[in-house]
């Protein structure tokens, strides 16, 4: 049975041969662990092999691994979030993927403000044009929300996040991640603030990387399969 160290080795491998073939440096690249669903034991065995960044989906899943976790590492949130859940977010979470509305900045700037915390965000982008995700939609609700949050002193937006299309289609893949750089390039023309692409996940992280993510979203591939008939507190 392949252990974590195992897993990861070839994780880093991989995306050691993706950035040669592209020509990029490593050290551009954020290797974010999604440890949603998996115990707080996965994830210190995960730190313990040299992960430093983590992801979650759910808030309040986040809320208690959070604050069952003392060893200092980097908190990503993923997931779609509601405004009634962001108070359990904004606490720990050292960057937020999933901005994608002006009411959902308001009320992370809000509790992040009660905390005298300047909360990093990246705004979601549905670059796919699939009607079940959430996200924006195109540049123009990107550029309207960017500008908004301009008015907003706690949020630092740092980046966009898009998930593509589950399928084994290169071209569409590419095509859902070169979107993605383009709008960031075009909307730094404007700001001029906007440097990470979150994008890319076990199944298509050497694509993302080739179209110029900078963070990285691994799960299975680390963690094995997910077995979802139990909590995480149960496994």
């Amino acid at each position: 049975m392949m252990m974590l160290k195992d897993n990861l080795k070839i994780v880093q491998e991989n995306i050691q041969s993706s950035v040669q073939n592209c020509g990029r440096d490593l050290s551009e690249i954020s290797l974010i662990a999604v440890s949603k669903t998996n115990t707080v034991s996965k994830i210190l065995e995960g730190l313990n092999a040299g992960l430093t960044d983590f992801g979650e989906n759910k808030a309040v899943e986040f809320r208690d691994k959070s604050e069952l976790v003392k060893e200092k590492l980097i908190w990503h949130f993923m997931g779609h979030l509601q405004t009634n859940k962001v108070k359990y977010v904004v606490k720990n979470a050292n960057f937020i993927h999933s901005v994608e509305s002006f009411k959902l900045a308001k009320e992370i700037n809000k509790y992040a403000e009660k905390i005298d915390k300047i909360q990093n965000i990246l705004f979601e982008v549905n670059t796919s044009g699939e009607e079940a995700k959430f996200g924006l939609r195109n540049y123009d609700e990107l550029y309207e929300l960017t500008e908004k949050c301009g008015e907003l002193s706690n949020i630092k937006p740092v980046g966009l996040m898009t998930m593509a299309p589950f399928t084994s289609n290169e071209n569409i893949l590419r095509k859902s991640f070169s979107k993605l750089s383009e709008m960031r390039n075009k909307i730094n023309n404007k700001v001029g603030s906007i440097k990470e692409l979150s994008m890319g996940m076990t199944n298509d992280y050497a694509i993302a990387i080739e179209e110029g993510a900078t963070m990285i979203r691994i799960g299975t591939a680390i963690f094995g399969a997910r077995d979802v008939s139990l909590s995480w507190r149960e496994k």
